[in-house]
């Protein structure tokens, strides 16, 4: 078996890169800054099924919304590093919320946008529900089921998905602009790819009610989607979200994901009446 050393040091040959900084193993794959030509750039080796989708999908997507790729390989891609100093993050900590949101659906509606070429496979949407739809606890996990189930049984505006839209996968490129990275790589309903911004980027910001609702407003009208439609999706996402946090031991970020459910549940019950 190839050690995660041995496949580094493969593509740092192979590809004339030079290490940038410390290696981070994720369970999803690697990843190391290194410099290619003088150019700063981000290698990263894929070993799951979303991540491998991912790669794929940057590839398509031909750094029109997302950050350009430099080298492909299979599981392996070089990509573009960010080069601005600005983030979503600082943007919403300094209350310029509405901005951020702004920012965020923008580049989404670029992903989103058809493009000419055959697309590559991808992973339908409904298998990144497994862990919520596999845990069985009760409780308001059986709403964040139902709503997904609900979702899922009745999509619409079939696009190609980032997958993991938040704060930190949306960098400032300088003159390139705002652009996505860490796709997951796969296709379903629109609206899926918007729900993850409101458990984001804290969860302090994610349950204050007035500012939830506030960006249910933003969201809804540059995009166009439905409120209800869209709130349902926040309480499948929230219920995936906390299903991931118990599979990696971490309960205590829990109840404060499932807040944010609640909220979503609690404004689209409010609309119904």
């Amino acid at each position: 078996m190839i050690s995660p050393g041995q496949k580094i040091d493969f593509y740092l040959k192979n590809w004339s890169l030079t290490a940038d900084g410390d290696v981070l193993l994720r369970r999803s794959g690697i990843i190391l800054p290194v410099i290619q030509n003088g150019m700063r750039g981000i290698l990263k080796i894929a070993t799951t099924r979303e991540e491998q989708s991912g790669a794929r999908l940057m590839v398509y997507w031909n750094g029109t919304g997302a950050a350009r790729v430099l080298e492909f390989d299979g599981d392996a891609l070089l990509i573009e590093r960010a080069s601005g100093t600005r983030s979503l993050m600082q943007l919403v900590l300094d209350n310029k919320d509405d901005e951020a949101t702004e920012i965020i659906c923008e580049v989404v509606s670029e992903l989103h946008k058809p493009r000419i070429g055959l697309a590559p496979g991808l992973v339908p949407l409904a298998e990144r529900f497994n862990s919520l739809f596999a845990l069985h606890a009760g409780g308001m996990f059986d709403q964040c089921v139902r709503s997904a189930e609900m979702l899922l049984q009745h999509p619409r505006d079939i696009v190609l998905l980032h997958g993991d839209i938040h704060h930190g996968n949306i960098l400032d490129f300088d003159e390139r602009g705002w652009l996505a990275i860490d796709p997951k790589g796969m296709v379903g309903d629109r609206s899926f790819d918007y729900a993850n911004i409101f458990c984001n980027p804290n969860l302090e910001v994610a349950v204050d009610r007035g500012r939830f609702e506030q960006r249910v407003t933003t969201v809804c009208k540059i995009t166009g989607i439905e409120r209800d439609r869209l709130l349902h999706w926040i309480v499948a996402w929230a219920g995936l979200s906390a299903a991931w946090h118990i599979e990696d031991g971490e309960s205590e970020d829990v109840e404060g994901v499932l807040t944010v459910a609640e909220i979503a549940l609690s404004v689209a019950n409010h609309l119904k009446i």
